[in-house]
This record gives C-alpha cells, sequence and structure tokens, in this order.
C-alpha cells in the first residue's frame, strides 16, 4: 500500500498516537508534516529523523490547533494536503456541573472545530490534485459515553458527525474521509499514569491494567500507536477507495458491548 508522492498532514503528532501515525504514513512512502503548538528544537529534529528513517521528505510546522486560522495556517504553509489526519485532541475529567468553562471550549476547539478548520482548508488542495484522504481520529467515546467526560465525549461524537458530512460532500470526487475509533492505546502519556494508579489501588502493574484502565476494553490489552497508524495507511490505499463516511472501531470490542 504505497503513498509514495503524497503529502500527509497530522496534526497533534509529535508524541502519542498523532507520531504513531505519522511514522506509519512515512513508512508507506508519504512525505509528512508533524505538528504541535510548541516550536522546539527538538520537534524539527523528530521530523529530521523521520525523513531519514523512511527516505521522505519530512517537516514540523508549529500551530496552535486551539485557534482556527492558525489550523488553516497550517495546512496552506504545508501547499500541499493529500493526507489529512485530524488527530490533536486534550481531555479533562469532571462532572457537568463542576466542568471549568475554559476547559469545555478548549476541548470543543481543539478536539473538534480544529478538525472543521483544517478539512475546510484541505478540501480546494485535494480537489486540485484530483485525490484525497481525510482521516479524522475519533475514539471509542465518538460511539458511545462514560460519565464525567462531557467535553471529550461532545466532541468526539461531533468528529464522527463532521466525517460523515465530509464523505457527503465529496461522495462523487475520488475522495473519501472516515474515523478511527481507538479505544485505550499504550501511548507514552498512560504508561505515565500507570506508577500513580497501581500506588492508588495497591495494585501490580498487570492487575491495574486489566481491572482499572482496560475494565470496559474486552481483550484486555492496548491498542498500539502502530495498529493505528496502520489502520490509517489502510484508509489511504485504494483498497478503501469505496469505504467512506463510516468509522473503523480499534478498541479490543469495547463498542461491541
Amino acid at each position: 500500500m504505497s503513498l509514495k508522492g503524497k503529502t500527509a498532514i497530522v496534526t497533534g503528532s509529535n508524541s502519542g498516537i498523532g507520531l504513531g501515525v505519522a511514522r506509519e504514513l512515512a513508512r508507506a512512502g508519504a512525505d509528512v508534516v508533524l505538528n504541535s503548538f510548541t516550536d522546539r528544537d527538538e520537534d524539527h529534529a523528530l521530523a529530521a529523523e523521520i525523513g531519514k528513517e523512511f527516505g521522505v521528505n519530512a517537516r514540523y510546522i508549529k500551530a496552535d490547533m486551539s485557534k482556527g486560522d492558525e489550523c488553516r495556517a497550517l495546512v496552506e504553509q504545508a501547499g500541499r494536503c493529500d493526507i489529512l489526519v485530524n488527530n490533536a485532541g486534550i481531555q479533562h475529567v469532571a462532572a457537568i456541573d463542576e466542568f471549568p468553562t475554559e476547559k469545555w471550549d478548549a476541548i470543543i476547539a481543539i478536539n473538534l472545530s480544529s478538525a472543521f478548520h483544517t478539512t475546510a482548508a484541505a478540501l480546494p488542495m485535494m480537489r486540485k490534485a484530483g485525490w484525497g484522504r481525510v482521516v479524522n481520529i475519533a475514539s471509542a467515546h465518538g460511539l458511545t459515553a462514560s460519565p464525567y467526560k462531557s467535553a471529550y465525549v461532545a466532541a468526539k461524537h461531533g468528529v464522527v458527525g463532521l466525517t460523515k458530512v465530509t464523505a457527503l460532500e465529496t461522495a462523487e470526487e475520488p475522495i473519501t474521509c472516515n474515523a478511527i475509533c481507538p479505544g485505550y492505546v499504550l501511548t507514552p502519556l498512560v504508561e505515565a499514569q500507570i506508577p500513580d494508579t497501581m500506588k492508588k489501588y495497591d495494585m501490580d502493574r498487570e492487575t491495574v491494567i486489566r481491572e482499572v484502565l482496560l475494565e470496559r476494553q474486552p481483550s484486555k490489552g492496548f491498542a498500539t500507536v502502530e495498529q493505528l497508524g496502520g489502520t490509517a495507511v489502510f484508509l489511504c490505499s485504494d483498497a478503501a477507495e469505496q469505504i467512506t463516511g463510516t468509522t473503523i472501531s480499534v478498541d479490543g470490542g469495547w463498542t461491541a458491548l
């Protein structure tokens, strides 16, 4: 499933899921644009490392996904966008009546509105090129809900809805739009939470993973960033030409319950 000659923009991609997806797209031959809100030497070095490892053109472009104008400027600055992966996201946990308004606004902006802005900027480029793929990283929480995650669940449900609308508006064009819905993924952020959770529940690592972190994931195994990246590569391939406007769950059976 070669993506040689294509350029992919992956938002929120200097770590975690976004980085995993960017690496797999590069492995498939795509030139990649990494992104986050920082502008550190290590961000640019990370892009250079990916470019060298996979023999592709890899760049890093700073853009704050909470700001619509910067979302659109990211795509314009990239200059080309055959593949758009909307991945940027943040989380906050609190009861609705205690949920900080500024946290709600930030989550909706970064997790949902950014995907609207980048998609709006990318579609004209895809139409001009005569080919395009939009892959939105939603969540199992785009299909179901959990308490205390009102903003995140609302945003991810919105991402699924935006995915369907984008697919319908491009249905007669060589452009597709789909959403990947991960369950729990073993990222550095999740890994860092394990020791504290072990202390809190007085459990060993394996028990914490199975009974606390993966309580709702029937497989009792984390998805990996490489698996999510491989799913994105598939959705960008010719094999997925007629797959559009749908969700693909990578959640160990979570949403089958």
